[in-house]
This record gives structure tokens, C-alpha cells and sequence, in this order.
């Protein structure tokens, strides 16, 4: 997977063999191993490439599915429309995330009437 995953998102970023080799610091012979399969990166390389390809080690690995690197949001409205939310590992269906929208919309606009916004301490 590792292999098949690098190739691919190297020619889609349209990087050459020689340009990620050199990033990492490798021949591009070494490079052309990894996306055989014939050869394994270092921890270190892998990072260095995912970084490189504007993704994650996990792609990489094939950990996530996600090619895309993306940073985590503190936005709950943005984090609601994640497609594939769960709650421990149960899915939450498009209804669920819509009463959670709802719920935190009633808060916040609960909160504006009452005089802004109201720190816990």
C-alpha cells in the first residue's frame, strides 16, 4: 500500500523521482525502491516525504484514506460537517449531526441575549 500510495501522490502533487529523492536526501535509485517495493524508508524519510507531498505519514501508511493533509479544526460548525463523524465508534447519521447544530446554534444565540460571551472559571 505504502508503495502504490507514494507513486500515486507523487505524480499528482507532479513531483519528479529525482526531486522527492533529493528532498530526502537519497539516490533516485533509492527513491525508485521505495515505490516498487523494494525498499523501505527510514521513519525520518517517511515524514520528510509526507511533508514533500502535502500529506500525512498515516496516508502513507494507509492508516487513513485521506490524502489531503489537513490541520485540525477548533471549529465545531467546521468539524460538523465531517461526513464521517462517530461517538466512540458509532456513526453518527446527517440527522444526528443536524440536532448537534441545532443544540449548539440555541446555545450561542442563548448566550448572545444573556449579554455576550460568559467565561467559566
Amino acid at each position: 500500500m505504502f508503495a502504490k500510495r507514494l507513486k500515486q501522490l507523487r505524480k499528482t502533487r507532479k513531483y519528479s523521482m529525482q526531486e522527492v529523492a533529493d528532498t530526502v536526501g537519497v539516490a533516485k535509485s533509492t527513491y525508485a525502491g521505495y515505490e516498487s517495493g523494494y525498499r523501505h524508508p527510514t521513519l525520518d524519510a517517511i515524514q520528510i516525504i509526507a511533508k514533500k507531498l502535502h500529506t500525512s505519514t498515516d496516508y502513507l501508511l494507509g492508516l487513513t484514506d485521506y490524502p489531503d493533509q489537513l490541520e485540525p479544526s477548533n471549529n465545531a460548525k467546521e468539524l460538523l460537517n465531517h461526513q464521517q463523524l462517530h461517538w466512540d465508534g458509532i456513526p453518527l447519521t446527517q440527522e444526528d449531526l443536524e440536532l448537534v447544530k441545532r443544540m449548539l446554534e440555541h446555545v450561542i444565540q442563548t448566550r448572545n441575549e444573556s449579554g455576550g460571551n460568559t467565561e467559566q472559571s
